[in-house]
Parts: C-alpha cells; structure tokens; sequence
C-alpha cells in the first residue's frame, strides 16, 4: 500500500507501508458478498527519506503522536458494489490514529490463476484508488504547504490464508 500527498506544491511525497495484513473472505459467484479486512502496521512505513544519516524519519512517521502513532491502521469493508465485469467499489470503515472514519476505495479486479505458475497457489490480482483528507483524523500541520489530500493506491494479489510463502 502506498500513500501520497503534495509537498509544498512541488512535488508529490510517498510512503509505503511493508508489513500489511489483508484477509478476504471471496465469494466468485456473488463478490457482493465479499468481506475485506486490513491491518497495516504503521511502523513498517518506508519513505526513501534522503537524509536517513541525519533522522530516522520513518520511525518519526510511523510512530510519532503527531503523524502516524504506531497504533495499527484497520479498514473492514462494509459493502461492495460491483459497477462492472471487472470494476467495483468497496465502502468500509478506516480506523487511524485511533479514529474511524467511512472510506470508498475504486477497484479494479486483475484477474485470477488457480494455480499460479511461480507458487502454484491460487490467486487474485485487485488494484484500488481512494483519497482521504488527513485533517479529517487530526493531521491538520502545515497544511496548505503539505497538501490535505492524502492518495492511497494499493496493488496486491491475494492467495488462500493457508498458502506456506517459501
């Protein structure tokens, strides 16, 4: 998962976080039916800072009162709605800083193997865009030089919660 915003108007700034932990209960026939949950650990954010030798900005980010705070970050979808043969939209709850807010995420469903040919495992290929307001969960510093807007894109393939990674 990777997050963005404007910095100082002059460019976009990323994190991604490493450690995530999704779970999907899929239902092919009907994905209406379909649950998501998510939990990202903050500290696991990376941000490619330039000068690590100076700060440890990630540790500063993820666990910092003032940015991320080192509680996990939690969505559970609450509905889906599949708006095409491939595309759809995920309503859920995101939980950050401690807060919980509704967020809608846009999804586009990659596609499927049963058995893939790297792993042999069956899985699932979505992406997803959605924006949230950080202001919205008490990050209100230096906004406008840091922009509100906060761009979350997500690339990820599911495998079943039993596959062994090797």
């Amino acid at each position: 998962m990777t997050w963005s915003f404007r910095h100082s108007g002059l460019s976009n700034y990323t994190a991604r976080f490493t450690k995530v932990d999704a779970r999907l209960d899929w239902k092919p026939e009907k994905p209406e039916a379909s649950a998501l949950s998510v939990e990202i650990d903050p500290l696991s954010v990376r941000t490619d800072y330039p000068w690590p030798e100076l700060v440890d900005f990630d540790a500063k980010i993820g666990g910092d009162a003032d940015f991320l705070a080192g509680k996990p970050i939690v969505f559970v979808s609450r509905r889906i709605i599949v708006t095409g043969a491939d595309t759809g939209i995920v309503e859920g709850l995101l939980t950050f800083r401690g807060e919980t807010r509704p967020v809608t995420l846009d999804i586009v469903f990659n596609g499927s193997v049963a058995d893939h040919p790297m792993t042999s495992a069956a899985k699932l290929g979505f992406s997803a865009r959605g924006t949230i307001r950080r202001s919205e969960w008490g990050l209100d510093f230096a906004i406008p030089e840091l922009g509100d807007d906060v761009n979350l894109v997500i690339e990820t393939e599911m495998v079943p919660a039993d596959y062994v990674f090797h």
